[in-house]
């Protein structure tokens, strides 16, 4: 893998991963992911930004060699998940001067994941620096953007911030410092919903203080950095906020076509109304393409059938993972059919519970919708006018 000259003294050390297709046994990768690594050259010190996925441990070395780098005095951890920290222990063998640099709670995880000697540490707080000689890493932590051990490490002199998940993509360039605006936007929002969506109130607290930085460049530690960084900012501070659009997103699941009746009668009766549907259907659904269309949605309407007295299976694994995602969707609801009973709507409403969100009326009908049946009309009224009252929809 090439090395990158990001400014003098500053590299691109990491590694592209263009055939990973599943991130945490959960989120799929379409792109593949890298995992950045940055090196810090100064006259007196060197320090490594995070490493990278320990399957990636030869490829890491090879670009160090190729970087020059004899002798690691720091090795920065911005936050303790394996894709970043997953070749410390190793790294620490082979350059046995080194110290790892990183804030109390990322120690603690680090010792309990791999398993490294806490005389290896060199523990920092908020607003610490660490002086590298023409190089001065100050840092930033900010717990609970995406972990409680999460920090930022600002380079003072180049302004630049190396901040781990945060603002990353997974996208898996060979070169992380080629512009790629289209790409990366999408990538970054798909990111941001699958990882960082439900740490946006904290998030929206940290902006506050990278705004105040004079920051030339964000180098995240997930596909391509950003120089300058206004517009990724720009997109976050609109994702991180209360805002919501005119749109209703629909998963659903349905066996053998009345549940698909009632959504497709749905869609109809909203879009004549002026409100824009997405429909995802949940047997064939990219999860990570629910999650985008929730980022931005005023409603969320769930389809599903009753099965065994409850949702389908499909319906659940959705409530559950808007429930973990927590999107700023300001308004919930249930359609469905069942054949002789059940409590579909209790379940879903109790496992989305965490959303927050105005719980309008369910439409749930015995067997297939009926054309005389004005009840599905009277919820795509009921939401059009949440969104008047909002102020997405004009009336």
């Amino acid at each position: 893998m090439p090395v990158f000259r990001i400014t003098e003294g500053v590299y691109s050390v990491g590694v592209p991963d263009w055939d990973r297709r599943l991130f945490d046994e959960l989120i799929p990768l379409p792109d593949g992911t890298s995992y950045n690594s940055y090196l810090v050259r100064g006259t007196e010190k060197t320090a490594l930004i995070d490493t990278v996925h320990a399957p990636k441990l030869g490829a890491l070395l090879s670009n160090l060699e190729k970087a020059g780098v004899g002798r690691l005095d720091y090795i920065v951890s911005n936050h303790s998940e394996g894709d970043h920290s997953g070749c410390i222990p190793k790294m620490l063998e082979l350059y046995p001067e080194a110290r790892v640099v990183t804030n109390e709670k990322c120690k603690e995880l680090l010792m309990d994941s791999l398993m490294i000697h806490e005389d290896r540490f060199t523990v920092i707080g908020d607003g610490d620096a660490l002086e590298l000689g023409g190089k001065t890493l100050e840092f930033m932590i900010t717990p609970w953007v995406h972990w409680p051990d999460t920090m930022l490490t600002y380079l003072r002199q180049d302004r630049i911030l190396f901040t781990c998940d945060l603002f990353g993509s997974h996208l898996s360039p060979l070169n992380p410092l080629e512009p790629m605006p289209e790409m990366v936007e999408r990538a970054a929002k798909r990111y941001y919903a699958e990882i960082m969506m439900p740490f946006r109130a904290v998030i929206r607290k940290h902006m506050e203080r990278i705004r105040r930085l004079d920051v030339w460049m964000v180098a995240p530690s997930h596909g391509p950095v950003h120089a300058p960084p206004d517009r990724i900012f720009q997109l976050y501070e609109d994702w991180i906020s209360d805002r919501v659009k005119n749109e209703v997103v629909i998963p659903y699941v349905s066996m053998y076509g009345d549940t698909l009746a009632m959504v497709e009668r749905l869609a109809e009766a909203l879009v004549s109304r002026g409100v824009h549907v997405k429909l995802f259907n949940l047997t064939r659904t990219d999860i990570g393409e629910l999650a985008m269309a929730l980022v931005d949605a005023a409603t969320v309407v769930i389809g599903s059938p009753t099965v065994l007295a409850g949702p389908h299976p499909s319906a659940l694994y959705a409530a559950a993972l808007m429930n973990a995602l927590r999107p700023k969707t300001r308004f919930v609801t249930v359609i469905g059919s069942y054949g002789w009973g059940g409590k579909t709507v209790e379940v879903i409403k109790e496992m989305t519970a965490n959303i927050r969100a105005e719980f309008i009326d369910p439409v749930i009908v015995k067997g297939y919708p009926r054309n005389d049946d004005r009840s599905i009309e009277v919820l795509a009224e009921r939401i059009a006018k949440k969104h008047e009252e909002i102020g997405i929809l004009k009336a």
